[in-house]
C-alpha cells in the first residue's frame, strides 16, 4: 500500500503542510498513521478523508463541528443519521450561497454592459435614463 508524506499530500491538496498539522492538532485526522520515528504516513483513503473535510470547511463549517462528523465516522453505523442530516444542512447552505452569488453575478455582468455600452459609445451620458434595480 502506498503512503504519503505530509508534504506529498499538502502538494496534492494544495494546502501547507502548517495546515494538516494543524487538523492534526486539532484532531480532525486522528486515522493517519505514524511510523516508528513519528512520522505521518497517510494513505490515500485519508487524502479521500481530507478532501470531505475541506469540502465541509468550504462550506463555512467550524473545525469543532468537522471534528464532531470525523468522530461521527468513528462511531460506525449508529450516527449515520446525524451524518446524512449534517449533509442535507450543508447542501442547503451551499444552494443559498449559490442562489445569493448568482444575484451578485447578474449586477456585475450588468455593470460589464454598462460600462462596455459607455466605452462603446465614449461616455456615460449613453445611460443616462437608464435606472439600476437592485432586488433581494
Amino acid at each position: 500500500m502506498k503512503t504519503y508524506s505530509i508534504s506529498e499530500v499538502a502538494k496534492k491538496l494544495n494546502l501547507s503542510v502548517y495546515t494538516l498539522r494543524y487538523y492534526d492538532k486539532e484532531g480532525l485526522i486522528p486515522f493517519v498513521k505514524r511510523s516508528v520515528s513519528g512520522t505521518r504516513m497517510f494513505k490515500e483513503s485519508d487524502i479521500n478523508a481530507l478532501n470531505i473535510i475541506e469540502c465541509l470547511k468550504s462550506t463555512g463549517m467550524p473545525i469543532k463541528e468537522i471534528k464532531n462528523f470525523i468522530n461521527w465516522c468513528s462511531e460506525g453505523d449508529s450516527t449515520l443519521q446525524q451524518r446524512y442530516d449534517l449533509f442535507i444542512e450543508r447542501k442547503a447552505r451551499v444552494e443559498a450561497q449559490m442562489k445569493e452569488m448568482k444575484k451578485t453575478l447578474e449586477l456585475i455582468e450588468h455593470k460589464c454592459w454598462y460600462y462596455q455600452t459607455a466605452l462603446d459609445a465614449g461616455t456615460e451620458n449613453v445611460h443616462k435614463n437608464d435606472k439600476i434595480e437592485i432586488t433581494n
